[in-house]
């Protein structure tokens, strides 16, 4: 175990460093698309002294610690001498601790798969969290205060206290590993899935004190009441909560068809992911666990790998609204797969009298095409989000030449912009005629190759566009354009100011 030790903290400082370099990256201009929802929510609470959040998209837990983090900033900010009243405070100051909090979860994590492994194996568990450390959807993620790395961290850490309470079956274990999974379920609904992990878990286990059924309701007493302590007001404020509930229930299920089914497309966002390698070796990890769970040895923890696994996959791939984030909380399961395809499945080769030389290499071979992939697209991700990018040169010329009290309308979610400017999002500005511009007041228009550089590159084929696009640039007088290179990544971006 004393190697196992010294490559987890190896391990975790990877895992610490790819999830903390440029963390602070895009504050406070270019965020991720649901930081604000958090973080501006938090400051209301905290300026307004109220635990309501008025928000039930998700569960009220990660908000509650995003209040927590933004008390301790302005206590700390106000120690320092950075302000002092809540009056002179604005959100920025708050992103940034935010982020670490999140990064923490994901940190965190890494070590949760690592003891989740050890269940298996201390190669395993080892090869399972330098995996999960490496993760390119998890780095990404850990940057953003998003809920879907501490939801993965509460999934990760049900499976760990399920296994527990398997390996010391008293009730007030199967409680904790419930609990875990009422807190997952407090950072998102759909968090509420990993109670099937202690439930299988209690029920494959004959010798659970003082009973299983016993232990079944505490697991699922537990999991409500972590649930409703720490997203009181979907009690407390029953009305707002059902009618939003029922509401975003209905926009998961009635949205647009996807291009392609579900199942695909997540299985694209996997494979981008891991890497072909990665998928092949989860796949061989899958058809090991379903002849292991029903068959052994380790029946409970190939079971309980299993349980949450597959229904989870099924449900999201369902739905009609896709992000490959709603594929994290299924990653620790993943890893620990993938990790016991390669560590286990060489192991079954000692029957036909391979060499130890030759699994050795074999191992060696499958970990490096195993973690290459993923160490090279997490590590590409974080050189270009470190580097200024074109949005950051935009935001920074905006400042410095577009008068306070300015209309700026931008297609796209590239920027945000303090108070001192009236700003609007559209989807595309050709939208919208140039004339309908200037009847709404604005006085920027900022386009993005996103939008218009389809139609640019293609004339002829989308002709209608193209000249839509043209005439805004025209008509308009564009006063600066920031274009991509390999030191400023990013859409190219026009700022065109709107001339009667």
């Amino acid at each position: 175990m004393r190697p196992s030790r010294l490559g987890l903290l190896l391990v975790l400082a990877v895992a610490a460093a790819l999830r903390f370099w440029a963390l602070g990256h895009g504050i406070p201009h270019a965020l991720s698309v649901d930081e604000p929802e958090i973080v501006e929510r938090a400051l209301r609470m905290m300026r307004a002294g109220t635990l309501n959040p008025h928000f039930f998209d998700y569960g009220q837990l990660l908000i509650y610690i995003q209040f927590l983090v933004s008390v301790v900033r302005f206590i700390v900010g106000s120690v320092t001498g950075a302000w002092d009243s809540l009056g002179q405070v604005t959100s920025d100051s708050f992103y940034l601790w935010g982020r670490a909090v999140i990064a923490s979860f994901g940190v965190a994590t890494v070590f949760v798969v690592f003891r989740i492994g050890l269940r298996w194996g201390a190669r395993h568990a080892l090869l399972a969290a330098a995996l999960m450390a490496l993760m390119p959807l998890h780095v990404r993620y850990s940057h953003y205060v998003l809920t879907d790395v501490p939801l993965t961290f509460f999934v990760a850490l049900t499976m760990l206290m399920a296994l527990s309470a398997h390996e010391r079956p008293a009730i007030r274990s199967f409680a904790i590993a419930g609990a875990m999974a009422g807190l997952a379920a407090a950072v998102k609904y759909n968090g509420g899935l990993a109670l099937l992990m202690p439930l299988v878990a209690c029920w494959m286990t004959p010798s659970a004190r003082p009973s299983r059924m016993t232990c079944t309701l505490a697991s699922i007493g537990a999991a409500a009441a972590a649930f409703f302590l720490t997203a009181p007001f979907t009690i407390l404020d029953l009305p707002g909560f059902l009618d939003r509930f029922a509401s975003l229930t209905a926009e998961y299920r009635t949205g647009a068809t996807p291009a392609e089914a579900g199942i695909i497309i997540y299985l694209k966002h996997l494979r981008l992911q891991f890497g072909m390698p990665g998928m092949l070796l989860i796949t061989g990890g899958l058809l090991m666990g379903l002849v292991r769970a029903l068959r052994g040895p380790g029946r409970v923890s190939w079971a309980v790998a299993l349980v949450f696994t597959i229904p989870y996959f099924l449900i999201v791939a369902d739905q009609r609204i896709i992000y490959a984030r709603y594929m994290l909380p299924l990653v620790p399961m993943l890893c620990v797969l993938a990790a016991a395809a390669v560590i286990s499945g060489v192991s079954l080769l000692r029957r036909y009298q391979f060499p130890r030389g030759v699994r050795t290499a074999l191992i060696a071979g499958l970990t490096i095409a195993l973690l290459g992939p993923p160490a090279a697209t997490s590590v590409g991700f974080n050189r270009i989000i470190a580097r200024e990018s074109t949005t950051d040169l935009a935001y920074r010329w905006i400042m410095e030449n577009v008068p306070e009290g300015s209309r700026i309308v931008q297609e796209g979610n590239h920027l945000t912009f303090p108070p001192r400017y009236e700003s609007q999002r559209v989807r595309q500005l050709r939208q919208v005629t140039y004339e309908e511009h200037v009847a709404s007041g604005a006085d920027y228009l900022i386009a993005s190759s996103q939008a218009y550089g389809p139609y640019l590159e293609s004339p002829t084929r989308f002709r209608e566009e193209f000249t839509a696009y043209m005439t805004l640039f025209t008509r308009g007088q564009e006063v600066a354009r920031f274009t991509a290179s390999d030191e400023h990544p990013g859409p190219e971006l026009r700022i065109v100011k709107v001339r009667p």
